[in-house]
């Protein structure tokens, strides 16, 4: 391999984690510490770090990946991938204000009267403290024009980012880029309509790119009571975390002694509705 003094010049470097790739450059003569930097500035927030990670380069001999040698240094354009070794471990659920975002999904007017219990959820969804805790807030409203904004009882002011979307998924290339700005994200609070379109196409696409997700189901509905049920067991056989707004907001303060606990238990002295979608979970 070259002198990693020995040229300035970049190297063109494919980098894979999962099933994502993306292409950039390094200096001639990068090492394992600089690729793994790299790495950690493309996936770092998708990476589980209780996960041993192994970096592998494509052979041309051989056709497939190989673990780089000690001493690996780039001396040309070369296809790279980081592989966990170890099996993940079991999602524990366990959240904190300084990883977490909330994802709030088409809560809007015209979804009103056909939304079962959609008074309830919103009034769930104010309970959930976001600005309290100073939690990031993504926003998303399926076609606006025709659908309407999000309804006025839920204030945005603060919100990280409020987007128009078609597609069902929140999951889109300006979600992706507001999350790459909010370090240490691991965890995804969502909730609103519908539990079985936009809710678990979100879902299962954030659970994709390795987030873990906790729906809110006392802040989650559909028009079908049949279709949401079905649909948080399906993603909670998938290793989504089904989960109450109670739940969520004690879980983030964690501690008696935390500053925001007051206000936290301000909200939760009166509880939350016990609305048709208790018994339909």
């Amino acid at each position: 391999m070259a002198d990693a003094h020995s040229n300035n010049n970049l190297v063109p470097v494919l980098f894979s984690f999962s099933e994502l790739s993306r292409p950039s450059s390094v200096p001639l003569g990068s090492g394992s510490e600089v690729l793994m930097q790299k790495f950690l500035s493309m996936y770092g927030h998708q990476m589980d770090v209780d996960r041993k990670l192994v970096l592998q380069c494509f052979s041309e001999d051989w056709g497939q990946y190989a673990d780089v040698p000690k001493g690996f240094t780039v001396s040309e354009r070369c296809r790279l991938r980081l592989v966990p070794l170890q099996m993940p471990i079991t999602t524990l659920g366990n959240i904190s204000p300084a990883s977490t975002v909330f994802f709030c999904c088409d809560m809007q007017e015209r979804f009103r009267p056909a939304i079962k219990y959609f008074g309830d959820i919103i009034s769930v969804g104010q309970r959930l403290g976001a600005r309290i805790l100073g939690i990031p807030v993504v926003v998303s409203e399926q076609y606006p024009k025709g659908l309407g904004s999000t309804v006025q009882e839920l204030d945005l002011t603060g919100a990280k980012l409020v987007f128009p979307k078609t597609k069902f998924s929140m999951v889109l290339p300006e979600v992706e880029a507001a999350l790459a700005e909010i370090p240490g994200v691991r965890s995804v609070v969502l909730f609103g309509v519908e539990t079985h379109v936009c809710i678990q196409q979100t879902a299962l696409d954030l659970m994709g790119r390795g987030f873990e997700v906790h729906i809110v189901a006392d802040a989650s509905s559909s028009r079908s009571m049949m279709d949401r049920m079905f649909a948080l067991e399906r993603l909670a056989r998938a290793g989504v975390i089904v989960t109450t707004s109670e739940s969520v907001l004690l879980q983030l303060v964690a501690d008696k002694e935390h500053p925001k606990f007051k206000e936290i238990q301000n909200i939760i002295k009166a509880s939350a509705p016990e609305s048709g979608l208790l018994s339909k979970v």
